[in-house]
C-alpha cells in the first residue's frame, strides 16, 4: 500500500511487537496497526493532542513570514481585508439565524398560552430569517470571488519561488531522496487549484471563524434554551449523542493512528502481476508471439479460484473484514443513547399534556440546533489538526527553499583575463579519491594526473571504471571525497562556480534534450547573442544536426517533446491528425481522451547530434563577446553515431578545437586515440596506464592488447 508522509517525527517499524499490532485479514492481507495509548480511547484525544499544539509553536517564526510575504504581494492585504470581514459576518449567521428560530419559539408559546399571534412579530421574524439565507449566499459568492485572484497572486509569487529554489539545487543536493521528500511536501504540484500557502490562509481564517461561531452559538442557545421545561437536559442527551456517534466513526482504522498493509501471498501477488501483465501495452508483442495468452489464463483461473472472496484488493478486503466483526459495546451504548431524547419527551408530553405543541417545537429547535452547534465543535477540531499540518506544510517549504548546496561556491574569479581561455585550460588531479553518495564503492580510487593547457586527453576504459567520473569532478557537480583538483594551478573549490561553468562546455553520456523551443541556444543561456540565428545554424553544422533541423516543421523552434498536451473527447476513427498532430488510437484510453503525439519522432542519434551542437553553442565566440571556453569536455559523444557520423563528428571537433584543452571519455579505441596527446586508460576505478599512443603500444600493456584485439577484426 502506497501513502503519504505525515508531519509525525519517529519512525513505524511493522516488526516492533511491542508497539505495533498485527491483524491478519483473510488469507491474503496483513495490517500493521501502531498501538494507541490508553489516551487514545478517550474521545477527541486523537485529534487533540500535545503534539500537534507543540508542531504549531515552532512552525509561527515560518507563518510569520509567510504573512510577511503576502503582505509584499500586490494588493493582496486589500482583498485579504475583505476576505476575513465577509467571513467575519458568515461566522455569525447560524448564530443569527438560532436567535430568530428561538424568537419563533417564543411566538409559538404565547399563541398556545394566549391564544393570539403577534402578526407583525411574526412577520419581521420570519423575514429576517429569509434575510439571513440570503445574505449567507451573497456573503459566499463574494468570498469565492474575492479568494479566486488572492489565491492566483499567492500561488504564482510562490510557485516562482519554487522554481528558483528546485532550479538552483546541485546534483548531489537534487538526487538527496530526503530533499527529494521535502520538496514534494512542500510543493505537491503546481497544478493543484490551491497552493499549500493559500491553504495555510485558508485554514487559519477558517479557524478563527469556527472559534466565533461556536461562542456566538453556545451564547445564543443558552438565551434561547434557559426558559424552556427541560431544555438543558434535552440538549445536553442531543450533543451526547452526536458525540459518541463521532468518535464511534473517528475511530476507524484510517482516522487515527499509524497504520501499513502488505500481502505475502504468492497466489494474490501472481494473480495482480497477470492483471498487469494483460494490460498494458508493453507486453502485448511478446504475449502474442509467445503464445502466452492460454498458460495466463490458466494460472489467472487457478489463483481465482484458490483465493476465493480473497481477489479484491485491500480496502475491499477490510471492509469484509469490518463487517463481520461483532458490534463494541460502544455501539451498542450509542444506540441506547440515541433514544433519550425522545423518551424525556414522551415522559414531558405525558407530565404536561397542554405543552405538546411547544414541546415539539422546542424538540425540533433543540435537535437542529445541537446537531449545529455539534458539528461546528467537531470542525474546530478538525481544522486544529488541519492547521498544524498546514503550519507545519509552511515550515517545510521555508526550509526546502534555504537549503544550502552540498557543492559550496568558491571566491576567485575566474579567469583573470578573458584571453587566457583561448590557450586552453590545464588540469591536475592529486590523490583524488571519490564515493557517490549512498554508495560504498569507490567511483575512483587515489587518481593522479595532469594535462596540460591545449592537450587533446583520451580517457579510455570500460563502463564504469570511473571515465565519467572524471569529468563530473572537473565540472564541480561533486566534489572529491580525498585529494585535490587544480584548475590552471589553482585548487577548483577557490573559484567562483559560475566562472568554472562558464569557462567550459560539456557534453554527457546520459544527454537530454529539453522540452522547449531552441534547444541549441540553451547552450549559452542568457547570453544576448544566444538567440542569433547565425549563431545557432553554424553550432547546429558543427554538431551535425543542421539538415535534419530545417526539415522540421517549425525549424529551429521546434519543440522535440510538447510539453503541453491536447485534450478531446472520443473522436471518429476517421479522425488521423488534429491540430496538426497524429491522432493515436492504439492502445487502452484512459478516462482523459485519447493523446496524441507529442514528439518529434527524431531517432537516438538526431538527439544526441542536437546535444552536441548545444555544447558547440558555447564554444563559438559570438561577434559581441570576447568570453569563450578554453575546455571541452565530451563523455562518449559518439555512443549513438553511425561510424560515418563518428568519423564526421571528431572531423569537426578537431577543426573547432584550435588550442582549446579537449577531454573525450570512451570505450572505443580508433583514429581519436592516435591523435590524442594523452591518453588515460582506466580500470576498476584507477589509472593503470598513462601516456600517448605510440608510448603505450610499445609498453605492451593492456592498451596495447585491446588495441591489436580491436585492429584484428579488420584484417
Amino acid at each position: 500500500m502506497r501513502g503519504t508522509y505525515s508531519n509525525r517525527k519517529g519512525k513505524f517499524d511493522p516488526s516492533d511487537e511491542r508497539n505495533v499490532k498485527h491483524t491478519k485479514i483473510g488469507q491474503v492481507w496483513e495490517l500493521y496497526e501502531e498501538r494507541q495509548p490508553e489516551l487514545s480511547k478517550i474521545p477527541f484525544s486523537t485529534r487533540l493532542n500535545l503534539e500537534q499544539y507543540i508542531g504549531i509553536y515552532e512552525s509561527l517564526p515560518y507563518v510569520w513570514q509567510m504573512l510577511k510575504d503576502v503582505g509584499s504581494i500586490r494588493a493582496c492585504w486589500v482583498y485579504l481585508g475583505l476576505y476575513l470581514a465577509l467571513h467575519g459576518f458568515l461566522s455569525l449567521i447560524p448564530a443569527i439565524r438560532l436567535w430568530y428560530s428561538g424568537q419563533l419559539l417564543s411566538i409559538v408559546g404565547s399563541a398556545i398560552e394566549k391564544r393570539t399571534v403577534d402578526k407583525q412579530l411574526l412577520f419581521k421574524v420570519a423575514a429576517s430569517r429569509v434575510a439571513c439565507s440570503l445574505g449567507e449566499v451573497i456573503l459566499q459568492h463574494f468570498s469565492r470571488v474575492i479568494s479566486r485572484p488572492l489565491n492566483t497572486r499567492i500561488k504564482q509569487y510562490y510557485n516562482i519561488h519554487m522554481f528558483g529554489a528546485l532550479a538552483r539545487l546541485d546534483v548531489p543536493t537534487y538526487n538527496d531522496p530526503s530533499i527529494q521528500r521535502q520538496h514534494e511536501q512542500a510543493f505537491p504540484s503546481t497544478d493543484l487549484p490551491q497552493s499549500v500557502v493559500w491553504k495555510t490562509v485558508v485554514g487559519s481564517v477558517n479557524l478563527g471563524s469556527t472559534v466565533v461561531m461556536l461562542i456566538s452559538q453556545l451564547t445564543v442557545m443558552f438565551r434561547v434554551l434557559k426558559d424552556q421545561h427541560d431544555g438543558p437536559l434535552l440538549a445536553f442527551l442531543s450533543l451526547l449523542n452526536s458525540v459518541m456517534s463521532w468518535n464511534y466513526y473517528s475511530q476507524s482504522l484510517f482516522g487515527l493512528g499509524v497504520w501499513a498493509a502488505t500481502t505475502r501471498n504468492a497466489d494474490f501477488i501472481k494473480l495482480s502481476g497477470l492483471r498487469k501483465a494483460i494490460g498494458h501495452p508493453a507486453h502485448r508483442k511478446e504475449i502474442v508471439t509467445g503464445n502466452m495468452w492460454e498458460y495466463m489464463h490458466s494460472e489467472y483461473r487457478r489463483c481465482v479460484t484458490t483465493l476465493g472472496e480473497d481477489t479484491g484488493e485491500f480496502s475491499n478486503a477490510l471492509n469484509s473484514f469490518r463487517q463481520r466483526r461483532f458490534p463494541s459495546v460502544v455501539a451498542l451504548i450509542r444506540q441506547s443513547v440515541q433514544q433519550l431524547p425522545q423518551i424525556v419527551f414522551t415522559l414531558r408530553a405525558v407530565s404536561y399534556p397542554s405543552s405538546i405543541p411547544l414541546s415539539l417545537a422546542s424538540l425540533n429547535l433543540i435537535t437542529s440546533t445541537t446537531s449545529s452547534f455539534t458539528n461546528t465543535l467537531f470542525r474546530l477540531v478538525y481544522e486544529t489538526g488541519s492547521i498544524s499540518d498546514n503550519f507545519a506544510s509552511i515550515r517545510k517549504m521555508y526550509e526546502v527553499m534555504q537549503v544550502e548546496n552540498r557543492i559550496r561556491d568558491g571566491t576567485v574569479g575566474y579567469p583573470e583575463n578573458s584571453k587566457e581561455l583561448q590557450m586552453g585550460v590545464s588540469i591536475e588531479f592529486r590523490n583524488v579519491s571519490f564515493k557517490y553518495p549512498e554508495s560504498n564503492a569507490y567511483a575512483l580510487r587515489n587518481v593522479s594526473f595532469k594535462i596540460v593547457k591545449g592537450q587533446l586527453c583520451v580517457i579510455l576504459g570500460q563502463n564504469g571504471s570511473g571515465k565519467s567520473t572524471i569529468l563530473k569532478l572537473i565540472a564541480r557537480l561533486y566534489d572529491p571525497l580525498e585529494g585535490q583538483i587544480l584548475i590552471d594551478d589553482r585548487d577548483i573549490k577557490t573559484l567562483k562556480l559560475a566562472d568554472i561553468r562558464q569557462a567550459m562546455a560539456v557534453l554527457y553520456q546520459d544527454y537530454t534534450c529539453f522540452p522547449l523551443s531552441k534547444n541549441i541556444a540553451l547552450g549559452d543561456p542568457g547570453h544576448s547573442s544566444s538567440n542569433d540565428l547565425s549563431r545557432i545554424t553554424k553550432a547546429a553544422e558543427f554538431g551535425g544536426a543542421s539538415e535534419f533541423i530545417e526539415r522540421l516543421e517549425d525549424g529551429y523552434e521546434t519543440y522535440l517533446e510538447r510539453p503541453v498536451r491536447d485534450y478531446y473527447s472520443g473522436l471518429p476513427e476517421g479522425t488521423t491528425s488534429l491540430f496538426g498532430r497524429a491522432v493515436s488510437f492504439g492502445g487502452v484510453r484512459g478516462a482523459g481522451g485519447m493523446k496524441g503525439s507529442d514528439s518529434v519522432g527524431l531517432s537516438g542519434g538526431q538527439m544526441q547530434r542536437i546535444a552536441l551542437s548545444r555544447t558547440f553553442m558555447r564554444s563559438l565566440v559570438s561577434e559581441d563577446s570576447e568570453l569563450s571556453v578554453g575546455l571541452l569536455l565530451f563523455d562518449e559523444p559518439s555512443a549513438s553515431l553511425d561510424p560515418t557520423a563518428e568519423h564526421d563528428l571528431f572531423e569537426r571537433l578537431r577543426h573547432l578545437r584550435g588550442q582549446k584543452t579537449m577531454i573525450f571519455s570512451s570505450h572505443r579505441f580508433g583514429n581519436l586515440t592516435r591523435n590524442a596527446d594523452l591518453i588515460l586508460y582506466m580500470h576498476d576505478s584507477a589509472i593503470v596506464e598513462e601516456g600517448s599512443h605510440e608510448a603505450l603500444i610499445r609498453a605492451g600493456g593492456e592498451y596495447a592488447r585491446i588495441w591489436n584485439l580491436q585492429a584484428q577484426a579488420f584484417l
